[in-house]
C-alpha cells in the first residue's frame, strides 16, 4: 500500500511511519518541522531497508507544493496528521491555529481531491470535540461543544472531511483521539502530562496539579492509536465518519501522579495550584463503534503504558530538554 503521513517527524506520525515500514508499505512522509524531530524520530525510518520505501519531504500543508507532494507519491491512502496542537497556544492567536487545522486540512483535501486519492484518515480531537458532556464515556452520538479554538478548528476539519466526501467521493475516516501517550512524545500542555510529570520525576524536580487532581482524562497508548489508523487504513472504500479512539476509562490527575511515581520508583508528593479557568473537568470515549467497524480496541494497560513511557524518557532524558511539570 502506498501512504503519504503528514504530520511524519511528529510523536504520533513518526510511530506510525515505523509502523508502515514494518508491515511493508511504501511511505512518503510530510512534515514542516516546526514541531518534529526528525534527527531522533525519523532515525528508523531512514534506515530501513528497501529502496525507495520511506520519502521525506520538508514542506507545510498549508503550501501550494503539496498539490504536486500528493500527486507525485500517488497514495492510496493519506494519513494526516499534521496539526498546531496546543491549546493554550490557540487561544492566544487563534488565527494561527486556523491557518493550519482549518486551511492546512482543506489543502490537502484539495491536493487528494486532485490526485484522485481513494480515502484519508485525519487524526481528529476526541479529547475536546464534546466538550463536557453530561454522561461519559462520550459516544459519537454526544453533542458537539468544542470550546476553545483548537477544539473548533479540528471539529471545522471534520466537517470539511464530509464536505468532500459528498462533492468529491472521497472516503474519509476521522478518528477522534483521546489524550495519546507514549514514548517520542514531548510534554505540551495538559496532552503531554505523563512525559511531563515523568521527566520531572526522573529528575527529582517537583510537580505541580491544578485543581484538586480529581480531574479525569481518557489516556489511550500511542501504538494502539497506531493500529486504529491501520485498521482505518485497511478498511473498505465504503466506511466512513467519525470513530472514538480511546479506552473509556476515566483516570484522574491525583491517580496519575500516583502510577507515574510507581513506574519511576517513587517520587516526592506534588505541589496544588488553582484551577485553570475553563478546563473541561472529566473527559473519556467510548471506543464500542471502532471497535464493531474498524475491528480496534485499546491493548495497553495504562500501568504498563506509563512504565514503557518512562524506560523511554530514562533512555533520552539527558539528551532533550523538557519543560517544568504542571498540569
Amino acid at each position: 500500500m502506498r501512504t503519504l503521513v503528514t504530520g511524519a517527524a511528529g510523536f504520533i506520525g513518526s510511530t506510525l511511519v515505523d509502523r508502515l515500514l514494518e508491515e511493508g508499505h511504501q511511505v512518503t512522509g510530510v512534515d514542516n518541522l516546526s514541531a518534529g524531530a526528525p534527527a531522533t524520530n525519523l532515525e528508523s525510518a531512514h534506515r530501513h531497508k528497501g529502496p525507495g520505501r520511506f520519502t521525506f519531504v520538508a514542506a507545510d500543508v498549508r503550501h501550494p507544493e503539496l498539490s504536486d507532494i500528493v500527486a507525485g507519491s500517488n497514495p492510496d491512502v493519506v494519513l494526516h496528521l499534521a496539526a498546531q496542537i496546543d491549546v493554550r497556544r490557540s487561544v492566544d492567536d487563534p488565527q494561527h491555529d486556523a491557518r493550519n487545522n482549518v486551511l492546512g486540512t482543506i489543502n490537502l483535501l484539495e491536493a487528494s481531491r486532485r490526485a484522485r486519492v481513494p480515502k484519508i484518515v485525519y487524526a481528529a480531537s476526541g479529547g475536546s470535540r464534546y466538550g463536557a458532556p453530561a454522561t461519559l464515556p462520550a459516544t459519537e452520538d454526544t453533542p458537539l461543544d468544542p470550546r476553545c479554538p483548537y477544539a473548533a478548528a479540528k471539529v471545522a476539519g471534520e466537517f470539511y472531511m464530509r464536505a468532500y466526501a459528498t462533492m468529491y467521493e472521497l472516503a474519509p475516516i476521522c478518528l477522534a483521539l483521546a489524550n495519546v501517550y507514549g514514548p517520542r512524545q514531548d510534554p505540551f500542555g495538559e496532552a503531554g502530562v505523563v512525559t511531563l510529570f515523568g521527566s520531572a520525576m526522573i529528575s527529582g524536580r517537583p510537580t505541580t496539579i491544578y485543581g484538586d487532581g480529581s480531574a479525569t482524562r481518557d489516556y489511550v497508548y500511542v501504538d494502539d492509536v497506531v493500529t486504529a489508523f491501520l485498521c482505518a487504513a485497511d478498511a473498505p472504500v465504503t466506511t466512513t465518519g467519525t470513530f472514538n479512539i480511546g479506552t473509556g476509562v476515566q483516570t484522574t490527575v491525583t491517580e496519575l501522579h500516583q502510577l507515574i511515581a510507581a513506574a519511576v520508583g517513587g517520587a516526592r508528593q506534588p505541589d496544588y495550584a488553582e484551577a485553570r479557568t475553563g478546563e473541561v473537568h472529566a473527559s473519556a470515549l467510548d471506543p464500542t463503534l471502532a471497535g464493531r467497524v474498524l475491528g480496534w480496541k485499546p491493548d495497553t494497560d495504562l500501568s504498563e503504558g506509563i512504565k514503557c513511557t518512562v524506560d523511554w524518557l530514562r533512555a533520552v532524558l539527558d539528551a532533550r530538554p523538557f519543560a517544568l511539570a504542571h498540569v
